[in-house]
């Protein structure tokens, strides 16, 4: 009788513990989600510019991998 009480106490601490955990990187992800939309707000000419960078070195990986498709 009295480890069962242990055991139950002993669970009880745990999921304390688990649900602080889960608080803590829920409010972590916010805040991390939150500064993800700043930058991009503050950054959207930046932002575009490497995009628009990046499409010619897309084009030549998507041939590349056509290619290596073709061959076989």
């Amino acid at each position: 009788m009295a480890e069962e009480v242990k055991q139950e106490e002993k669970k009880e601490k745990v999921d304390v513990k688990k649900v602080i955990s889960t608080i803590f990187k829920v409010i972590l992800g916010l805040v991390f989600l939150a500064l993800g939309v700043w930058a991009i707000k503050a950054w959207w000419r930046d932002l575009l510019l490497v995009v628009r960078g990046c499409i010619g070195l897309f084009l030549v990986l998507a041939a590349v991998i056509t290619f290596a498709i073709a061959k076989e």
